[in-house]
């Protein structure tokens, strides 16, 4: 029987040969050459050598390290503009403006416990009271009320300026105007709004790419494409034996539709999910950790990615759920393009990816590189320009659970100084 020092000292044996494959060789498994190792396509195009970073993490952490036993890693990537080029919840609601499918609320306050007042007063105006409570507004027609639901979910405010949302909410655990598209589709089943969010997809891909389309009086991207490097990772990293994860700010039944593209189903698709009622969607949502179910308090956003990949993933229960696991619970890869994204992303023990939007907490941390495995890529369709000036890391690039700004902080409480854009 082996000791345990040498069971200790083979697997780290087993480790340091792994990490010392050059990126792109095939990796050793016991010794043995190995010739059928998952390889990331070579004709993809990847900003400088982060294809070889990436290759390097999957020959370590797949099936190809070398490395005898243990549970499958977990790999955990965003979707809107991570996974794919453009927003799917932003498709899902123009179609149903366009095809009227949101059913009038008894009263709009009822669609979320921050609407404000001027909000409720808009958005009654707007669309009237005249059809009948749960059955479908006429928004094809009513330019009106179609400005109005589009112009809260995409600024939070009334076309008259006004502040759609007021109160008290833990800024990185949900924001309302993410929780209201969901609260929104009350009255359907589920199958309803996956439905919808198809018929969606088909005519984003159908579209060229650089379409525009209206929303009532805005003008929004009229196509969605999936990242060809993307899905080719996502197929690496299965074939090297990872657990492969989206975890949208979706609504779950919306994210469904689409997760299937790059071979995902309906169990490794994590979204906001409301609870059903009859079988019908409500304007509640199932919480997280130490958070009850209730109307939006904790979803899929900033913390609250990392809450539910804990909890849903590796079923780790209550408020610790809210907190960094050791490094057998966690990610070992994880790709996201916003500030919505970074504390799931910075929880990868392997691979950070960080597809540039620009967003000023993600790309301060991918920027310092503290662990040195932080992979910044532009996006792989229509990239940003490069950022002008620098990113305010050292002043107000986090975001604190009050909504206030401060400093993005490295784990040993440093401050990361401000960054200059890298990856354009």
């Amino acid at each position: 029987m082996r000791t345990k020092s040498a069971i200790v000292a083979g697997l780290a044996a087993a480790a340091a040969l792994a990490a010392a494959v050059p990126a792109g060789a095939a990796a050793p498994a016991h010794g043995n050459p190995r010739t059928d190792c998952p390889r990331l396509d070579a004709n993809l195009a990847w900003y400088g050598d982060n294809r070889a970073k990436l290759q390097k993490m999957i020959d370590e952490r797949g099936t190809c390290s070398g490395i005898p036993g243990g549970s499958r890693p977990v790999a955990a990537f965003d979707w809107d503009n991570t996974v794919v080029k453009n927003d799917i919840t932003d498709a899902t609601l123009a179609w149903a403006l366009g095809h009227d499918k949101i059913l009038r609320p008894k009263s709009w306050k009822d669609t979320s416990k921050w609407l404000t007042p001027a909000a409720d007063r808009a958005l009654t105006k707007a669309c009237g009271t005249s059809v009948p409570v749960g059955k479908p507004l006429p928004t094809s027609r009513n330019t009106a009320c179609t400005d109005e639901i589009f112009e809260i979910r995409e600024k939070s405010q009334t076309m008259a300026g006004e502040s759609a949302f007021a109160g008290d909410w833990n800024h990185r655990r949900t924001v309302p105007a993410y929780a209201w598209i969901p609260q929104l589709f009350a009255g359907h089943t589920p199958a309803a709004l996956t439905s919808f969010a198809k018929r969606a997809r088909a005519e984003q891909l159908a579209a060229p790419v650089g379409a525009t389309q209206k929303v009532g009086t805005h003008t929004i991207a009229g196509y969605v494409r999936y990242y060809d490097q993307q899905k080719d990772l996502i197929r690496t990293l299965k074939a090297a034996g990872f657990d492969v994860y989206i975890v949208s700010a979706s609504s779950e039944p919306i994210a469904e539709a689409w997760s299937g593209g790059v071979g995902l189903d309906r169990k490794h698709t994590i979204g906001i999910r409301s609870i059903t009622e009859h079988g019908r969607l409500t304007t509640r949502t199932k919480g997280c950790g130490d958070v009850p179910d209730g109307r939006g308090e904790a979803l899929p956003y900033m913390d609250g990615k990392r809450c539910l990949i804990n909890q849903e993933i590796f079923k780790i229960k209550g408020a610790k759920a809210w907190q960094q696991q050791d490094w057998s619970h966690r990610i070992a890869l994880g790709a996201g393009d916003a500030d919505t994204d970074v504390t799931f992303v910075n929880d990868a023990t392997g691979a950070h990816i960080a597809v540039n939007r620009n967003k000023a907490e993600l790309m301060c941390r991918a920027f310092d590189d503290a662990d040195g495995r932080w992979v910044a890529n532009p996006m792989f369709i229509d990239p940003m320009p490069r950022k002008s000036g620098t990113y305010p890391c050292s002043t107000t690039a986090a975001t604190a659970p009050d909504g206030s700004h401060g400093p993005v902080l490295r784990a040993d409480g440093s401050v990361i100084p401000d960054q200059t854009d890298k990856a354009y």
